[in-house]
């Protein structure tokens, strides 16, 4: 990641859904997500608040979890969660490189 600032409908595109659930989960966790506003109000989310995301995306889209079962889950054991979201991400690319090797042939 290199940028520091995400608009929301980066954050959008990179978990594959739409702005109006980011907004929602932003609004739903005050706690995890506090992100920036700029001039215009849009919110601006940083490298860490965009893994936030990414960990509310598995537990509740990935793994059918409740709002509440989510956040309990990322307070009781964040490191377990952002592991296995790391290694989601490791394995996708992967499967990236191998589409692209397979398509090249």
């Amino acid at each position: 990641m290199d940028k520091y600032f995400y608009s929301i409908g980066e954050a959008a595109e990179i978990l594959g859904e739409n702005t109006s659930l980011v907004r929602f989960w932003t609004n739903s966790f005050p706690k995890l997500l506090k992100p920036h506003r700029n001039a215009k109000g849009n919110r601006l989310y940083t490298a860490d608040e965009l893994e936030i995301l990414k960990q509310l995306h598995l537990l509740i889209k990935g793994r059918g979890m409740t709002l509440e079962g989510a956040a309990k889950t990322i307070a009781d054991d964040r490191k377990s969660v952002e592991d296995r979201v790391k290694a989601l991400n490791s394995l996708r690319e992967i499967r990236r490189q191998l589409v692209e090797v397979r398509d090249a042939l």
